[in-house]
């Protein structure tokens, strides 16, 4: 390989919304920050987490939700 062209590969800390973390290593040298991760994910773990922060669901059920009577 020639040498001199490859980027810096550094150490770096991922932290979840959660509160898991994990390090890992990376080009990008900073660390990040992810909403979700293997440690909360529905398909690794088998839990279904619905994360309405739009207020979407509400607004469908509005629109074409069954009518409650009065």
């Amino acid at each position: 390989m020639k040498k001199g062209i490859h980027p810096e590969y550094k150490e770096v800390t991922i932290t979840c919304a959660c509160g898991n973390t994990i390090k890992t290593r990376s080009t990008s040298g900073k660390d990040m920050k992810v909403d979700i991760c293997s440690a909360c994910h529905p398909f690794f773990t088998g839990k279904q987490k619905y994360l309405d922060t739009t207020g979407r669901i509400e607004k469908f059920n509005r629109k074409y939700g069954i009518k409650k009577d009065k």
